[in-house]
């Protein structure tokens, strides 16, 4: 069973004590996720690496759900999306700064030998192995873009 998992339920137990509705809400929306991705298709347990997956996606949903929210002007909804964020990023790896993405893009671009944009395929499956979630997709790949343009 994933470490990752257990950290997290203990957490949703501990929530449960302080009496924490937002974050337990949050962790248990975060668990049903886990879960889903485990039965889907053929039934499976998940490693760390793939509970890392379904936590930064999730992260990515509500980012997604809050700017919507906020440019339809419902501020308190985008609000409770941001809330949810700042419980999941609890449980993602710390994330690199814009000069360590700067770093991890160059060395990718080495390692793959890319020349241009026409590479950015085989520069980003590189980028993404050696960042293991320390770093937004969307971050990333405008962080490559930019170097393979240049």
């Amino acid at each position: 069973m994933s470490e990752l998992k257990d950290t997290i339920r203990d957490d949703m137990k501990t929530a449960m004590k302080a009496k924490d509705k937002v974050r337990l809400g949050a962790i248990r929306m975060l668990l049903a996720a886990i879960q889903t991705e485990e039965t889907s298709g053929a039934k499976h347990e998940l490693t760390d690496e793939d509970v890392l997956k379904v936590v930064a996606r999730e992260i990515k949903k509500r980012k997604e759900s809050a700017q919507i929210y906020a440019e339809n002007g419902r501020q308190e909804l985008a609000d409770a999306e941001l809330a949810e964020v700042a419980v999941f990023e609890d449980y993602q790896p710390a994330q690199l700064s814009d000069d360590e993405v700067a770093a991890l893009v160059d060395e990718a671009v080495a390692e793959s030998g890319a020349e241009s944009m026409k590479d950015m395929g085989s520069v980003m499956k590189v980028a993404t192995e050696k960042a293991a979630g320390q770093v937004d997709g969307k971050r990333l790949s405008q962080a490559v873009k930019d170097r393979l343009s240049s």
